[in-house]
């Protein structure tokens, strides 16, 4: 582009000197690829557990944009769920409220509007002016009401989550993760789930006036029953997506899109790989897998990932003493990570069989392999009986669950000397 815009001020008579100078305003002014990227994150989650089976920049601060939107419903269903309000309850509408930036219905200063025509307004239209109706309805005041969500979040445990209104409007300070936002969104699914069907609706009427859902992902893919979606220039396309296929329910979310086509796809591909995840290997998961954001396979906690030279022990660490492998058959173990240096694998092994000398004769081992061109060592704990190993899990690491996986019977191989 700098290169025809030179040519373009050339043929114009342009002198070169301001030539440059136009070639490096325009170049500030223009998002690079680099800032794109930079406000991408994602993560999938299992609903029910908790598990983490995807995620990219999780803890990255992001702008939410409209998914801000989901915690103005949580405390809109939070007050019909405690009777202050019902589904019919009119809400007034304020010169505020009327003022806000689209999308909006287009309310006007004085009016009303009813607590489900909201809450529809708020899931398909993603409507501003709605938003801080229900904010100060509830609140009296839209920046009070945000100090209640932001208290609300941090109950819900999303700890980096600070929110400034109610809609997701721009505002530098309001700010989420996607961790933060699948949260959200699970706690949505089991906390309300007599109003967690507004999600699904592909559509709503207001005042003579259809509007459709932005969520695409209601028509497009199997199994998707919410959540929602949200732009702006500073955070990119962001979406919430909920989607139940064969009783296992994931969440996911993706932030920082480029396009509401390429965020669509990109999030549909990632929740394809968490249901392929639990379906093929459901035993064994105990936390999470973590699947890279573009990546085809997975790595799994068994014997597969042991390369056939080192089978062979020909890179064992001292080449005078060729080992001899024994493998272990008999027992389920749990394991809590894979690091680059033996010692620290052991420390870590070690400190979780001193947590868990009560379920059983565990043993703390390290297992070396060879991965994607490294060697790594696993940290296990051995000994262990199938139905403990979640509880091992929760007792052994319970910071670091999602990286904490279950080892079948005669998949661990150690080196003897």
């Amino acid at each position: 582009m700098g290169l025809l815009f030179w040519v373009w001020g050339l043929k114009m008579g342009i002198r070169p000197a301001f030539i440059r100078i136009l070639i490096a305003a325009l170049m500030i002014a223009m998002p690079s690829a680099t800032m794109a990227a930079n406000i991408y994150a994602s993560i999938v989650v299992e609903a029910d557990t908790g598990r983490v089976l995807h995620e990219a920049y999780a803890d990255s601060s992001r702008y939410p944009a409209s998914l801000t939107k989901m915690m103005t419903l949580y405390l809109l269903f939070e007050a019909l769920e405690q009777g202050d309000l019902t589904l019919d309850t009119p809400m007034k509408v304020s010169q505020h409220a009327a003022g806000q930036a689209p999308t909006r219905l287009n309310l006007k200063p004085g009016s009303t509007i009813k607590v489900e025509d909201a809450i529809n307004a708020l899931v398909t239209k993603s409507a501003n002016d709605v938003a801080a109706v229900v904010a100060e309805h509830l609140a009296d005041k839209e920046y009070l009401f945000a100090v209640k969500m932001t208290k609300k979040a941090r109950a819900l445990g999303m700890s980096k989550t600070t929110f400034r209104n109610a809609s997701g409007l721009p505002n530098s300070k309001q700010v989420s993760t996607a961790r933060d936002m699948a949260i959200l969104s699970a706690r949505l699914f089991k906390d309300f789930p007599e109003y967690y069907s507004y999600f699904s609706r592909p559509k709503f009427t207001y005042a003579g006036k259809t509007y459709r859902s932005h969520n695409h992902l209601l028509a497009n893919y199997e199994g998707a029953d919410g959540i929602k979606t949200g732009y702006t220039r500073a955070s990119g396309f962001n979406l919430a997506a909920s989607a139940n296929r064969d009783g296992h329910r994931l969440i996911a979310v993706v932030l920082g899109g480029r396009s509401v086509k390429t965020r669509d796809q990109h999030l549909a591909d990632l929740m394809d790989k968490g249901f392929v995840l639990l379906s093929d290997r459901p035993e064994t998961v105990i936390a999470a897998e973590r699947i890279e954001a573009f990546q085809d396979s997975f790595e799994t906690a068994d014997a597969s990932m042991i390369t056939s030279s080192e089978s062979a022990g020909d890179r064992d660490e001292d080449p005078g003493k060729v080992p001899t492998w024994v493998v272990i058959e008999e027992t389920w173990g749990i394991q809590l990570g894979a690091f680059s240096l033996q010692s620290t694998a052991q420390t870590v092994a070690d400190k979780a069989a001193d947590k868990l000398q009560n379920y059983g004769d565990v043993r703390a081992v390290t297992e070396r392999v060879r991965i994607k061109g490294r060697t790594l060592y696993r940290a296990r704990v051995l000994g262990l009986e199938k139905r403990n190993l979640v509880k091992a899990c929760s007792i052994a690491v319970p910071r670091n669950m999602d990286n904490c996986l279950a080892v079948k019977p005669g998949t661990t191989k150690l080196a003897s000397r």
